[in-house]
């Protein structure tokens, strides 16, 4: 087999978290993926302020003497390099939007799906509503603009329409509380959810993986959740950033969470919904959905985060590892899906 150019498109457009957030997840990749006999890596690093770098590695030291060029440049340096594949790291929308139409007109694929598809996904209500549609279980909610009243009883949960890792999240058990928990979301965005508590059972994460077009279930994550002292999972259950800038993983390091036993009986029912959903959308190669199991075992659709960074500590490559599915076989399995 020809060793492939990939393309790994790294960084972000919006801030300096995502940014970093990217360079963390795609760093890891390309210390597990590196195989000369199958890749040659090319690296193409986006700043906040839309310029681009093509650094020799990720190192901090590396990205800053990489001279920045802007999107003409970088568009002619990329269409010289004879690229077959292009790899995404963006976890801003405009990296998981804009930038991915780019390589659509550039005529150079990439794993992952598609930027209409991503776009649907980043706004929670929209892809609350796709898949309700399709037979799936959501939380009743309400999609609030600035001025909006809250209908719904609490105990509630509000988060902003379009933001991710928890940013602005909210558990509001009284009506007291909604002033204060609406005014924290609209700091994300000019759109909140508030959507009705759905009693914790358990949380668990469901991903999807394509081979040869066959939808595979992988196993499930789960999340240490308390019904009284913790009930929702926040953005310090996810991700902590120290004072010199650098991202943790704060669920991997402090075992907040788990790969469930695949032959726990929620295995396969969340599954069945999980591929639901991925119809759905639309989605391709892969996907991976949030939902609250209630007491009675039925899972509950909360949101959807159409990504995979194919580091060992993205969530997909967690669960497939655990299928028996090891790191370079799922990154051949997509790279093999997206060239067919």
């Amino acid at each position: 087999m020809p060793v492939l150019r990939i393309l790994h498109l790294v960084g972000s457009a919006e801030n300096d978290f995502y940014c970093e957030l990217s360079r963390l997840y795609a760093e890891g990749c390309l210390t597990a993926t590196a195989d000369p006999s199958r890749y040659d890596f090319v690296i193409a690093y986006i700043t906040p302020d839309r310029q681009w770098r093509f650094p020799r590695s990720l190192s901090r030291e590396d990205v800053a003497v990489a001279k920045p060029i802007p999107v003409f440049e970088a568009i002619q340096f990329i269409t010289a390099q004879n690229i077959d594949l292009m790899l995404p790291h963006m976890f801003c929308i405009p990296g998981m939007t804009h930038y991915r139409a780019l390589f659509d007109l550039l005529k150079i694929p990439y794993v992952g799906n598609t930027p209409d598809v991503m776009a649907i996904a980043a706004h929670k209500a929209r892809t609350k509503a796709i898949v309700e549609a399709a037979g799936v279980k959501v939380p009743r909610g309400e999609l609030l603009c600035q001025g909006d009243v809250p209908t719904i009883t609490p105990p509630a949960v509000i988060k902003p329409a379009n933001s991710a890792d928890s940013f602005g999240l909210s558990f509001v058990k009284e009506a007291s509380e909604y002033d204060a928990a609406l005014k924290k979301a609209f700091e994300y965005g000019d759109e909140v959810i508030v959507e009705e508590f759905i009693e914790l059972g358990r949380e668990v994460r469901g991903g999807i993986f394509v081979k040869d077009g066959e939808l595979i279930g992988l196993p499930l994550e789960e999340y240490l959740l308390d019904p009284h002292d913790k009930p929702i999972r926040t953005y310090a259950d996810k991700l902590k950033q120290t004072d010199d800038g650098n991202l943790h993983f704060t669920a991997k390091d402090n075992n907040k969470s788990w790969i469930v036993d695949p032959n726990d009986p929620i295995t396969q029912k969340v599954q069945q919904v999980a591929k639901k959903c991925h119809k759905a959308l639309g989605c391709r190669n892969y996907s991976l959905f949030d939902f609250r199991i209630d007491p009675k075992g039925e899972p509950w659709f909360l949101e959807a985060g159409l990504y995979c960074a194919f580091s060992p500590k993205s969530v997909i490559p967690s669960m497939a590892k655990v299928a028996g599915i090891p790191l370079d076989e799922l990154l051949m399995m997509a790279i093999n899906e997206t060239l067919a």
